[in-house]
Protein backbone atom coordinates (compact mmCIF):
# COMPACT_ATOMS: atom_id res chain seq x y z
CA UNK A 1 0.00 0.00 0.00
CA UNK A 2 1.73 3.27 -0.80
CA UNK A 3 0.76 5.98 1.10
CA UNK A 4 2.07 8.55 4.12
CA UNK A 5 2.86 12.07 3.12
CA UNK A 6 5.88 14.23 2.01
CA UNK A 7 5.56 12.90 -1.64
CA UNK A 8 6.05 15.79 -4.25
CA UNK A 9 5.17 16.63 -7.68
CA UNK A 10 2.27 14.71 -9.41
CA UNK A 11 0.00 12.63 -7.47
CA UNK A 12 0.86 13.70 -4.54
CA UNK A 13 -2.96 14.91 -4.13
CA UNK A 14 -4.03 11.02 -4.56
CA UNK A 15 -1.47 9.58 -2.64
CA UNK A 16 -0.39 11.75 0.18
CA UNK A 17 -2.29 10.94 3.28
CA UNK A 18 -0.89 10.68 6.94
CA UNK A 19 -3.13 8.72 9.19
CA UNK A 20 -3.00 4.77 9.89
CA UNK A 21 -5.57 5.02 12.99
CA UNK A 22 -8.17 3.30 10.73
CA UNK A 23 -5.28 0.15 9.88
CA UNK A 24 -4.31 -0.09 13.53
CA UNK A 25 -7.70 -0.47 14.98
CA UNK A 26 -7.97 -3.34 13.11
CA UNK A 27 -7.44 -6.19 15.62
CA UNK A 28 -4.84 -8.64 14.66
CA UNK A 29 -3.68 -6.64 11.50
CA UNK A 30 0.16 -6.25 11.06
CA UNK A 31 1.40 -3.40 9.83
CA UNK A 32 4.90 -3.42 8.03
CA UNK A 33 6.18 0.01 7.41
CA UNK A 34 9.92 0.18 6.17
CA UNK A 35 11.64 3.47 5.74
CA UNK A 36 14.65 1.60 3.68
CA UNK A 37 15.22 -0.51 0.30
CA UNK A 38 17.14 -3.73 2.34
CA UNK A 39 14.35 -2.90 5.21
CA UNK A 40 11.30 -3.38 2.66
CA UNK A 41 13.18 -6.64 0.99
CA UNK A 42 13.35 -8.11 4.37
CA UNK A 43 10.00 -7.47 6.28
CA UNK A 44 8.53 -8.22 2.87
CA UNK A 45 9.79 -11.96 3.19
CA UNK A 46 8.75 -12.09 6.48
CA UNK A 47 5.44 -10.73 5.76
CA UNK A 48 4.93 -13.25 3.87
CA UNK A 49 6.10 -16.15 6.05
CA UNK A 50 3.44 -14.50 8.53
CA UNK A 51 1.09 -15.29 5.71
CA UNK A 52 1.44 -18.71 4.50
CA UNK A 53 2.67 -19.95 8.09
CA UNK A 54 0.16 -18.45 10.40
CA UNK A 55 -2.65 -17.39 8.22
CA UNK A 56 -1.78 -13.59 9.49
CA UNK A 57 -3.35 -10.53 7.43
CA UNK A 58 -0.16 -8.53 7.02
CA UNK A 59 -0.53 -4.13 5.24
CA UNK A 60 2.72 -3.32 3.56
CA UNK A 61 2.47 0.39 3.89
CA UNK A 62 5.07 1.67 1.97
CA UNK A 63 6.47 5.64 2.02
CA UNK A 64 5.69 6.93 -1.24
CA UNK A 65 7.97 9.75 -0.62
CA UNK A 66 10.88 7.54 -0.24
CA UNK A 67 11.19 5.36 -3.27
CA UNK A 68 13.21 7.48 -5.40
CA UNK A 69 15.40 8.75 -2.68
CA UNK A 70 19.10 8.11 -2.83
CA UNK A 71 21.02 10.82 -0.26
CA UNK A 72 20.24 11.75 3.23
CA UNK A 73 22.48 14.78 4.02
CA UNK A 74 23.54 16.21 1.30
CA UNK A 75 22.65 15.88 -2.29
CA UNK A 76 25.11 12.97 -3.74
CA UNK A 77 26.40 11.83 -0.81
CA UNK A 78 23.93 8.36 -1.36
CA UNK A 79 23.25 8.55 2.17
CA UNK A 80 19.66 6.66 1.57
CA UNK A 81 21.27 3.70 -0.35
CA UNK A 82 21.43 0.00 0.32
CA UNK A 83 22.69 -2.96 -0.30
CA UNK A 84 19.44 -5.79 -1.45
CA UNK A 85 20.11 -8.44 1.61
CA UNK A 86 20.11 -11.93 0.01
CA UNK A 87 17.65 -14.75 1.33
CA UNK A 88 17.13 -16.12 3.92
CA UNK A 89 17.57 -12.58 5.73
CA UNK A 90 14.22 -11.71 7.43
CA UNK A 91 12.64 -8.86 9.83
CA UNK A 92 10.00 -10.06 11.78
CA UNK A 93 7.72 -7.99 14.34
CA UNK A 94 9.48 -6.87 17.25
CA UNK A 95 12.61 -6.36 15.51
CA UNK A 96 13.54 -2.31 15.43
CA UNK A 97 16.83 -0.48 13.63
CA UNK A 98 19.17 1.03 15.65
CA UNK A 99 21.29 4.20 14.31
CA UNK A 100 23.28 7.13 15.52
CA UNK A 101 24.62 6.66 19.18
CA UNK A 102 24.16 2.97 19.58
CA UNK A 103 27.04 1.93 22.18
CA UNK A 104 25.62 4.11 24.99
CA UNK A 105 25.93 7.47 26.56
CA UNK A 106 23.10 9.39 24.20
CA UNK A 107 21.25 11.82 25.19
CA UNK A 108 18.23 11.58 23.66
CA UNK A 109 16.01 8.66 22.27
CA UNK A 110 14.21 9.65 18.76
CA UNK A 111 11.79 6.81 18.00
CA UNK A 112 9.99 7.19 14.85
CA UNK A 113 9.20 4.68 11.52
CA UNK A 114 8.84 5.66 7.35
CA UNK A 115 9.55 9.17 6.82
CA UNK A 116 10.23 9.99 9.95
CA UNK A 117 13.36 7.79 10.08
CA UNK A 118 14.76 9.71 7.54
CA UNK A 119 13.90 12.93 9.24
CA UNK A 120 15.12 12.13 12.57
CA UNK A 121 18.77 10.64 10.68
CA UNK A 122 19.25 13.96 9.77
CA UNK A 123 17.88 15.69 12.70
CA UNK A 124 20.56 13.25 15.00
CA UNK A 125 23.34 14.95 12.49
CA UNK A 126 22.18 18.47 13.18
CA UNK A 127 21.97 17.93 16.92
CA UNK A 128 25.29 16.53 17.49
CA UNK A 129 26.47 19.27 14.77
CA UNK A 130 24.74 22.47 15.87
CA UNK A 131 24.40 21.43 19.60
CA UNK A 132 26.95 18.74 20.93
CA UNK A 133 23.76 16.13 21.38
CA UNK A 134 24.01 12.93 21.14
CA UNK A 135 20.91 11.08 19.69
CA UNK A 136 20.21 7.16 18.75
CA UNK A 137 17.13 6.93 16.81
CA UNK A 138 15.19 4.03 16.74
CA UNK A 139 13.32 3.12 13.95
CA UNK A 140 9.96 0.95 14.63
CA UNK A 141 9.53 -0.88 11.46
CA UNK A 142 6.42 -2.63 12.75
CA UNK A 143 3.51 -0.06 13.50
CA UNK A 144 0.98 -2.96 14.67
CA UNK A 145 2.23 -4.77 16.64
CA UNK A 146 4.29 -2.27 18.11
CA UNK A 147 7.89 -3.19 19.55
CA UNK A 148 7.20 -1.76 22.81
CA UNK A 149 9.85 -4.22 24.45
CA UNK A 150 12.41 -2.55 22.58
CA UNK A 151 11.02 0.96 23.10
CA UNK A 152 11.32 0.49 27.02
CA UNK A 153 14.55 -0.89 26.91
CA UNK A 154 16.12 1.94 25.05
CA UNK A 155 13.87 4.50 27.03
CA UNK A 156 14.80 3.35 30.47
CA UNK A 157 18.61 3.62 29.36
CA UNK A 158 18.68 6.72 27.79
CA UNK A 159 15.63 8.37 29.80
CA UNK A 160 14.66 11.52 27.72
CA UNK A 161 12.51 10.37 24.18
CA UNK A 162 11.45 12.29 21.68
CA UNK A 163 8.59 10.20 19.44
CA UNK A 164 8.78 11.57 15.81
CA UNK A 165 5.14 10.94 14.40
CA UNK A 166 4.50 11.96 10.80
CA UNK A 167 0.73 11.10 11.24
CA UNK A 168 -1.67 13.95 12.48
CA UNK A 169 -1.74 14.70 16.16
CA UNK A 170 -4.95 13.66 17.06
CA UNK A 171 -5.64 9.64 17.04
CA UNK A 172 -3.80 9.11 14.07
CA UNK A 173 -0.59 7.68 14.48
CA UNK A 174 1.20 6.15 17.41
CA UNK A 175 2.95 8.66 19.70
CA UNK A 176 -0.35 8.52 21.79
CA UNK A 177 0.07 4.92 22.08
CA UNK A 178 3.95 4.61 23.10
CA UNK A 179 4.08 7.81 25.18
CA UNK A 180 1.17 6.64 27.37
CA UNK A 181 3.03 3.06 27.61
CA UNK A 182 6.25 5.07 29.01
CA UNK A 183 4.47 6.79 31.67
CA UNK A 184 2.54 4.40 32.70
CA UNK A 185 5.38 2.56 33.62
CA UNK A 186 6.98 5.48 34.66
CA UNK A 187 9.80 4.88 32.30
CA UNK A 188 11.94 8.10 31.28
CA UNK A 189 12.38 10.98 32.86
CA UNK A 190 11.55 13.17 29.84
CA UNK A 191 8.66 12.60 26.98
CA UNK A 192 7.92 14.22 24.43
CA UNK A 193 6.19 14.31 20.60
CA UNK A 194 6.10 15.63 17.44
CA UNK A 195 3.62 14.87 14.99
CA UNK A 196 1.95 16.60 12.15
CA UNK A 197 -0.99 18.76 12.29
CA UNK A 198 -4.76 18.02 12.05
CA UNK A 199 -4.90 18.83 8.54
CA UNK A 200 -5.46 17.56 5.19
CA UNK A 201 -1.84 16.87 3.42
CA UNK A 202 -2.00 20.27 1.10
CA UNK A 203 0.06 20.21 -2.12
CA UNK A 204 2.78 22.56 -2.73
CA UNK A 205 5.22 24.73 -0.49
CA UNK A 206 2.24 24.70 2.27
CA UNK A 207 2.94 21.21 3.03
CA UNK A 208 5.89 22.23 5.47
CA UNK A 209 3.42 24.42 7.37
CA UNK A 210 1.23 20.60 8.12
CA UNK A 211 4.01 18.35 8.25
CA UNK A 212 6.78 17.04 10.91
CA UNK A 213 10.49 18.86 9.87
CA UNK A 214 13.43 18.64 11.07
CA UNK A 215 13.56 21.80 13.04
CA UNK A 216 10.47 20.74 15.28
CA UNK A 217 12.46 17.57 15.67
CA UNK A 218 15.82 19.24 17.25
CA UNK A 219 13.99 21.95 18.89
CA UNK A 220 12.09 19.04 20.91
CA UNK A 221 15.46 17.45 21.53
CA UNK A 222 17.10 20.81 22.75
CA UNK A 223 13.81 21.33 25.07
CA UNK A 224 13.40 17.78 26.53
CA UNK A 225 17.30 17.52 26.85
CA UNK A 226 17.56 20.75 28.34
CA UNK A 227 14.71 19.81 31.08
CA UNK A 228 16.22 17.03 31.76
CA UNK A 229 19.85 18.75 32.71
CA UNK A 230 17.99 21.52 34.40
CA UNK A 231 15.83 19.30 36.71
CA UNK A 232 19.51 17.29 37.34
CA UNK A 233 20.64 20.20 38.51
CA UNK A 234 18.38 21.37 40.71
CA UNK A 235 18.77 17.61 42.57
CA UNK A 236 22.20 18.23 42.79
Amino acid sequence: MAGLAYQKGFGGHFHNDNSIGALRDIPGLVIATPARGDDAARMLRGAVAMAIEDGRVVIFLEPIALYHEKDLHADGDGGWLTDYPPPPDVLLPGEVGLYGQTDGNADVLLVSYANGLRLSLQAAKRLSDEHHLRARVLDLRWLNPLPTEAIREHAAEIGTVVVVDECRATGAGVADAIVADLAERRIGRRLASVRAVDSFVPLGPATSAVLVGVDQIIAACVTAVGRRRHAAGARA
